[in-house]
């Protein structure tokens, strides 16, 4: 694979928006880690504040192979802490937290939802749908503007998006085993 197209590759990954996101503080630090990383090679995932005096600011983001080394992370914290420097987007002190999203990941990009098609999630809605929030099931990938889940044998139910509050991957066995699978495969072709 040549270069131009491995750029073009490593920006279509970084260019997908995320359509999940939150609000408040942590939509500031968002808006500001989302270009830094991207510049990087990465993308962010997600962004979390916990705590107010001496909180935290943890920083999810991936590679392209899903992935997020130590070095990756530390990469990472070395060029957002002068940009938060100068920005302040979290009034007072904070400790910044950079990290891969885990085997038990939040689900935030369309494309989050067809790549773990098979694997269990569990969905919280904005808005209910017959009377219901919360769903737990097997994804089996995306349909336009929706998420597509099975909860039952019967049916899949479909899940607009744009309507999810939050989306993560249940760990179970089978979603170990795939990683642990991945990590060999990586592992090999770094070795090549």
């Amino acid at each position: 694979m040549d270069d131009r197209s491995t750029e073009l590759e490593r920006s279509e990954f970084t260019q997908e928006p995320r359509l999940i996101t939150e609000p408040g503080r942590a939509a500031r630090v968002a808006a500001l880690a989302e270009p830094v990383l991207a510049g990087l090679g990465y993308r962010l995932v997600r962004v979390r504040i916990t705590g107010f005096a001496g909180c935290t600011v943890q920083i999810m983001a991936e590679r392209p192979d899903g992935t997020m080394t130590i070095e990756d992370c530390e990469l990472a914290s070395r060029a957002l802490s002068p940009v938060f420097d100068v920005a302040d987007p979290v009034e007072g002190s904070y400790r910044l937290e950079i990290s891969s999203p885990g085997i038990d990941r939040p689900l935030v990009r369309r494309s989050d939802f067809d790549r773990y098609a098979g694997h269990i999630a569990q969905i919280e809605m904005q808005v209910p749908i017959e009377g219901r929030r919360r769903f737990r099931g097997e994804l089996t990938g995306t349909e336009g503007e929706y998420a597509r889940i099975r909860c039952d044998a019967a049916s899949d139910t479909l899940l607009r998006i744009d309507d999810i509050m939050e989306a993560k991957l249940m760990l179970t066995d089978a979603l170990i085993s795939e990683a642990l699978r991945k990590r060999k495969q990586n592992q090999s072709k770094e070795t090549d």
